[in-house]
């Protein structure tokens, strides 16, 4: 598992780890039942502390996407594949929603916009 921590980033540290932690699973590049760093051993190889990865990791199994067991660590959650579509389909939305609001600071018409998109996805084909 690979984490890179910007000091120069708006994101809280905690929020950079568990947002490339929730990416490396919905990726598939951490598998369901894959056992994560403990958290001071993350916190160690990040070099910041144990709280901060402890607060990634509380978030995300608030989320849905680690399940801790005590004693034993952390885990990618088994069977979150409606999650993670959940989750890109939140994404999705974001990124368009900040397409329409950059068209409508243009003062683009919804048609153009519409439009725009149509030949984006013809084009894919």
């Amino acid at each position: 598992m690979e984490i890179i921590i910007s000091n120069s980033s708006t994101k809280p540290i905690y929020e950079q780890i568990s947002s490339q932690v929730k990416e490396q699973i919905m990726s598939g590049a951490l598998a369901p039942a894959e056992q994560l760093p403990s958290i001071r051993a993350l916190a160690n190889s990040l070099r910041v502390s144990a709280i901060t990865t402890k607060h990634a990791y509380a978030d995300l199994e608030a989320q849905g996407f680690i399940e801790t067991v005590q004693g034993k660590g952390s885990f990618v959650a088994g069977g979150n594949a409606e999650l993670l579509r959940e989750e890109r389909l939140r994404q999705i939305e974001d990124k368009l929603g900040a397409a329409i609001d950059m068209a409508r600071s243009l003062d683009l018409p919804d048609d153009e916009l519409i439009e725009m998109m149509r030949t984006l996805l013809e084009s894919d084909d």
